[in-house]
């Protein structure tokens, strides 16, 4: 059963016009190996200390009949070899001859009248040689500068990966570029425009990274621009730390889950790149920190608990840099500075589990809260209540019957705004001085709604990426509906006779939705955070 439970728009000109393959050099190959070793170690203590508490529970009795048992299955073994004596496998090869000329005639016995070619230019059933190759190869991995990437975090048959679409908007088309595989069920995603790991981040420099957050604790960062990569380049959280100083800060074998100023020890539920120091990242989990990393040293630099329950969402300021909005399933909303963790900060409240936060990018003075409870809150930073009960939002909108779990406000065209929910419908809003009003609805075909995007370039403004429960995404120009064209008429072009809404996307197998009768699938709802709580 497919699921689609994040997605993440990249903006055009950071990918590579022809991403590369991985090469597996020496370098990477020690790298991974002393990690493989650590995980290696702590298995095998793991497993020592299994097999200790099994002897202490099993008795004299169960020791005696192992050792019975080892005995006949070595006395069988022995019966076979004799059996199989006569035969002399082991010379079969060398000794059996054809004729007089003592050519052996095993597997390989006609070898020397193979005709044996240099490279694949010199032999002639080869037609297509090895240029050609590279060529076609080539020209598939292209990406034009006129093309977007769309990441989208898929989970299908209890296996994870990181899809990574290539979205032609001219053509229409939506393809798979290629994928990565995750040690879990992603949860976010967000996308990085500068490079990371093995070495540090590049002052000035552009990269095309993407960070994903799981049911594990640790964030992976992964090249966008190589392709079959074994291995992310980067590990934010215990995992990514040095062998060397893993086993030196080590102290029991099994990782511990009570939280720390150092790494998650739950589930990462949201990630929120920072555009203006572009070497930080902010990351919020299940055990209920916040966490500021520094990308050139791989490390966390701040660890924050400002609530007292699961923080699931996050935004930073559009102007102030260092200002981060977090939301958590305390109800409550922190508009916290980075700088002074100890400091008072201004705290709203709300009448249900919170779901997503969002400064406005138009008016960074205002910010949009969603919930659980389906309702969509609009607040005025500059009047920060007294306590969270005294909250007054400028204005709130029932905006579905359900849980909103998609929201979007769009970065190109003010007062345009999209809600998603797991009643499967996506509704698109229009927000005036007096208030929002809908503009659509509409139910696209993707199940429960997980994920909903607009995309970050103006040349493609109106383009919505929108995925859910049943693992498909659509790729939907808002500007070609009626009704949209209506309300922003100043910001699209006027159309040139009847034109249809243009929806793209890849096709995938609808035999099930993702969800179940008891919709199990809805891994975004809070019944499913509440199974991970510790007993």
């Amino acid at each position: 059963m497919p699921m689609i439970t994040a997605t993440a728009w990249v903006p055009r000109g950071f990918p590579a016009p022809f991403p590369t393959r991985y090469e597996f050099n020496e370098e990477e190959f020690e790298r991974i190996s002393d990690l493989a070793k650590l995980q290696l170690e702590e298995a095998r203590e793991g497993l020592d200390e299994a097999r200790n508490r099994a002897g202490e529970i099993s008795g004299t009795k169960d020791q005696s009949k192992g050792k019975s048992e080892a005995a006949e299955a070595s006395q069988s073994v022995g019966d076979i070899d004799d059996d199989l004596k006569e035969y002399d496998l082991e010379h079969y090869d060398s000794e059996t001859k054809d004729g007089d000329d003592g050519e052996a005639m095993g597997m390989f016995g006609n070898v020397k009248s193979l005709a044996y070619y240099p490279s694949n230019a010199e032999d002639p059933y080869i037609t297509l040689q090895e240029n050609e190759e590279d060529n076609e190869e080539r020209e598939e991995l292209q990406i034009l500068s006129t093309d977007n990437l769309v990441l989208a975090a898929r989970v299908e048959d209890e296996v994870a990966h990181l899809e990574v679409y290539v979205y032609e908007d001219e053509a229409d088309n939506l393809y798979v570029h290629h994928d990565i595989m995750l040690p879990a069920i992603p949860l976010c995603v967000e996308w990085l425009d500068v490079s990371v790991g093995k070495g540090k981040v590049r002052e000035g420099a552009n990269g095309n990274f993407a960070a994903v957050g799981t049911f594990d604790p640790d964030i992976e960062i992964w090249d966008l621009d190589l392709i079959d990569c074994l291995y992310p380049n980067a590990i934010l959280g215990q995992s990514g730390a040095s062998p060397e100083s893993i086993k030196k800060n080590k102290k029991k074998p099994n990782k511990s889950k009570k939280a720390n100023d150092h790494f998650h020890v739950d589930a990462v539920l949201s990630l929120a790149a920072n555009r203006h120091h572009r070497n930080l990242l902010a990351s919020s989990s299940a055990d209920k920190t916040v966490k500021l990393w520094d990308l050139n040293t791989e490390t966390c630099a701040k660890s924050y608990s400002h609530h007292t329950d699961k923080v699931c969402s996050l935004s930073w300021h559009p102007k102030e840099s260092t200002v981060l909005l977090c939301g958590s399933y305390d109800r409550t909303v922190v508009a916290a500075d980075m700088r002074a963790p100890e400091a008072k900060m201004p705290r709203w409240g709300v009448e249900s589990d919170v779901e997503t936060v969002r400064w406005d990018p138009h008016d960074p003075n205002f910010f949009y809260i969603s919930t659980e409870n389906g309702i969509i809150h609009f607040h005025d930073a500059r009047a920060a209540p007294s306590s969270p009960e005294s909250s007054r939002s400028v204005w709130t909108l029932q905006a579905h019957d359900k849980s909103v779990s998609a929201f979007d406000v769009n970065p190109i065209i003010p007062g345009f705004l999209v809600t998603g929910s797991t009643d499967k419908e996506v509704k698109l809003w229009s927000v005036q001085s007096s208030g929002p009003s809908m503009v659509v609805s509409r139910n696209l075909g993707v199940g429960k709604v997980f994920s909903a995007n607009f995309a970050p370039d103006k040349e493609v403004g109106f383009r919505l990426a929108v995925a859910g429960s049943k693992g498909t995404m659509q790729i939907w120009d808002t500007s070609t509906n009626a009704a949209v064209r209506r309300t922003f008429a100043h910001r699209v072009a006027p159309a040139q006779g009847e034109a249809e809404e243009r929806l793209v996307s890849l096709e995938e197998d609808d035999s099930s939705d993702g969800e179940g009768e008891d919709g199990k699938g809805e891994i975004a709802e809070r019944g499913e955070w509440e199974s991970m709580d510790e007993d």
